[in-house]
């Protein structure tokens, strides 16, 4: 759904003949993974108003400069908040055979068909500002909680719990198909979008069934719906993933696309059987929010250009280390994107794949009809590639492939799951790998967390922290340093954290760090010898962005 918008805003901007042939080539070269629309006003070459005015024109509609702060009573009487936050319209006029909304995302063509049929009306679709509309939503039909907890409160009162093992498949996606069942996924999978979650976990326990989110790396509990509609849920969201909803036995893994609050959304789809049912876990892959470039990652300037000067070098291997949601993928995918020319063949094994980036031939691993990293990459080298990336180095298979691949003349991208740079050494050494190989293919390793930042709206300065100080290590806080902290506010959802922040340890392999390796040094004379060579670790980036008011003591503390 998000290459289809692209390729809609693509059409329109051709059509109407709006970017001169310098502008189509920054587009074409800065287009993967970001909002067509956000990029052409980023770089000044429309004002907000020219875009929507000439959107309007190619639409054939009519474009609203200015939106009511007050909707009409008929019109919203007439559209539920359902329809209005699934499709992201608010209505501005209705009369006895049509309706006018000003939308979120105009060219959307599934808005006008839909509500057609929706409402029996015809449905006319006006261009507006975007964040407008959105509040207008907002504004007129209420917060999604209040909402959710109608709906459940409804449902508890019609439902009783059922025997999963009575019901027959046609009964399970009877439903799975039931309209409160289908409001209710929707309204979940919307209000944890609109929070920025990066996973949605639906939990049977014996007692209560759990909907939880992750925000910044931090889980958030929903409040629990009833316990009975675990099955429905789980059902309706293996419906949309197009998985056997008659299987509840054994782990299902899948996807769903779908447009919500006028986005389209790609989520990643994971279901386990427990002892009290199926949970099921959705990894959000927005790929309208993520940012596929290395100069909006937060790499310090000197990190930057040692990553930059490895991937611009014909062959070699630059390794990305961290534990899971530390930020690797996203920060391989920026390379890629980097590196992705017409004169360049890349290709990609990944376990699975979580973004499509356009000239990127991408291969998502399926252990269970044979299809392994090893067997991935060793294809690979009859594929005439320049480039590889390495979803992740499980064994010594891989590792060796990739190593070879490397000394043949291609550069390769890969992950590793280690607590540091120097760890990935000895991680390599400890999977089999001889040290005189690594020291001769690799060119750098990059480590990498992610920590949560203080929300600007409510950050304070801490008072005292002297505790918090011993505990990384110093006796007392460095001579002027200021450390903060997030009071809480409507902005962070009283978190007092808003948005991550990278921490970065970037250790380039010089010719004395490759005489290290070749000599088996331990993890820690690795460490060492880099730190004498300048590194900064990744406790050092911590205690810098402290100090730069970015982040808190705790974070640094909990993730370095």
């Amino acid at each position: 759904m998000f290459a289809a918008h692209q390729a809609a805003m693509v059409d329109f901007l051709r059509s109407r003949s709006l970017l001169d042939a310098e502008q189509w080539q920054g587009l074409q070269d800065d287009l993967t993974g970001r909002s067509v629309g956000e990029l052409v006003l980023a770089q000044g070459w429309l004002t907000k108003d020219q875009l929507l005015a000439e959107l309007a024109a190619h639409l054939s509609c009519d474009y609203l400069p200015e939106l009511p702060t007050q909707l009409e009573e008929g019109a919203l009487s007439e559209l539920s908040g359902q329809l209005a936050r699934t499709y992201g319209v608010a209505p501005l006029a209705v009369s006895a055979t049509g309706i006018r909304v000003a939308a979120i995302d105009p060219l959307n063509p599934r808005i006008v068909e839909d509500l057609t049929f929706a409402l029996g009306k015809d449905v006319e679709v006006v261009v507006a500002d975007p964040a407008g509309v959105e509040q207008l939503i907002q504004r007129h039909y209420g917060d999604d909680n209040a909402e959710l907890e109608e709906l459940w409160a409804d449902l508890d009162s019609r439902t009783e719990e059922v025997d999963a093992g009575a019901l027959s498949e046609s009964e399970i996606a009877a439903m799975a198909e039931d309209a409160p069942i289908v409001r209710l996924v929707n309204l979940v999978l919307a209000q944890a979008v609109r929070d920025r979650a990066s996973d949605i976990h639906f939990e049977p326990f014996e007692q209560v069934y759990k909907i939880r989110y992750r925000v910044d790396g931090a889980l958030l509990e929903m409040a629990p719906p009833p316990k009975h509609l675990a099955l429905p849920i789980a059902s309706r969201l293996k419906v949309l993933a197009n998985l056997n909803i008659a299987e509840r036995r054994v782990p299902q893994d899948g996807r769903i696309k779908i447009t919500l609050r006028g986005r389209p959304v790609d989520l990643r789809v994971s279901t386990l059987p427990t002892q009290f049912g199926e949970s099921v876990v959705l990894r959000v892959l927005d790929q309208g929010a993520v940012q596929l470039d290395l100069g909006e990652l937060g790499l310090p300037a000197a990190v930057e250009a040692g990553v930059r000067g490895v991937i611009r070098r014909p062959n070699g291997i630059l390794v990305v280390t961290g534990p899971t949601g530390s930020g690797k993928t996203t920060t391989l995918y920026s390379a890629l994107r980097e590196l992705n020319a017409i004169e360049r063949k890349l290709l990609t094994a990944e376990d699975p794949v979580e973004y499509e980036i356009d000239g990127i031939m991408q291969v998502p691993i399926n252990p269970g009809i044979g299809l392994t990293f090893g067997r991935t990459l060793r294809t690979f080298l009859r594929q005439d590639p320049d480039v590889i990336m390495v979803g992740e180095i499980r064994d010594l298979e891989t590792a060796q492939i990739a190593i070879q691949a490397s000394l043949t003349g291609h550069l390769v991208l890969a992950t590793l799951h280690t607590n540091d740079a120097a760890g990935a050494v000895t991680r390599l050494i400890d999977m089999g790998v001889e040290p005189f190989l690594i020291s001769s293919s690799m060119e750098g390793i990059l480590a990498q967390r992610l920590v949560r930042r203080i929300c600007q709206h409510c950050r304070e300065e801490l008072p005292s922290a002297e505790a918090a100080w011993r505990q990384l290590g110093l006796a007392k806080p460095p001579p002027g340093q200021r450390c903060y902290r997030g009071r809480g506010c409507e902005q962070c959802g009283h978190s007092g954290y808003r948005g991550r922040q990278g921490l970065f340890e970037w250790l380039p392999i010089t010719e004395a760090f490759r005489e290290k390796i070749t000599q088996h040094q331990s993890t820690f004379d690795l460490r060492e010898h880099a730190k004498s060579e300048g590194m900064i670790t990744l406790r050092d980036a911590g205690l810098a962005a402290i100090a730069d008011g970015l982040t808190t003591i705790e974070e640094v503390l909990q993730y370095t």
